[in-house]
């Protein structure tokens, strides 16, 4: 608004400021209905959420339990696993997209586990790196 009252157009403000002039032009009408006040920063208003801070809390301490105390046959967490925990434990209703949201607020990230044979035998793998794979590379042409 200093901008303004120091007698620059709104195209010349928005220009300076990096917005549309329609913009600046809906901050000055505001400005003039409502003063100051009309433009400070008001939080945007949204469905308050589902778990209470407590609850929310109570979460990690849940899921740290593991997946095998709930019956599942591994300790493994999908979210849609821990929605049904959720409903379970804190009787509160989860879409599984939605549970990703909750664990990356917490601080979870998602974690894929490798994928390997229960038959892998790590010395001979690692013998075999050492020794073998040395021998049969490529090697640069001398």
């Amino acid at each position: 608004m200093r901008l303004l009252e120091a007698g620059n157009s709104l195209s010349a403000v928005a220009r300076m400021i990096g917005a549309a002039v329609s913009a600046v032009w809906q901050w000055r009408e505001t400005w003039r209905r409502k003063g100051e006040q009309g433009l400070a920063a008001r939080p945007a208003a949204g469905r308050p959420p589902k778990l209470t801070p407590r609850q929310r809390q109570r979460l990690p301490k849940i899921l740290a339990v593991g997946a095998r105390r709930y019956g599942y046959p591994n300790d493994l967490w999908t979210t849609r696993r821990i929605a049904a925990v959720i409903k379970q434990e804190l009787r509160i209703d989860y879409h599984p997209a939605h549970v990703s949201r909750i664990l990356a607020e917490l601080g979870w990230s998602y974690q894929k586990p490798e994928r390997r044979a229960v038959e892998r035998n790590e010395a001979a793998i690692a013998h075999w790196k050492r020794y073998r794979w040395v021998e049969i590379k490529k090697k640069p042409d001398d």
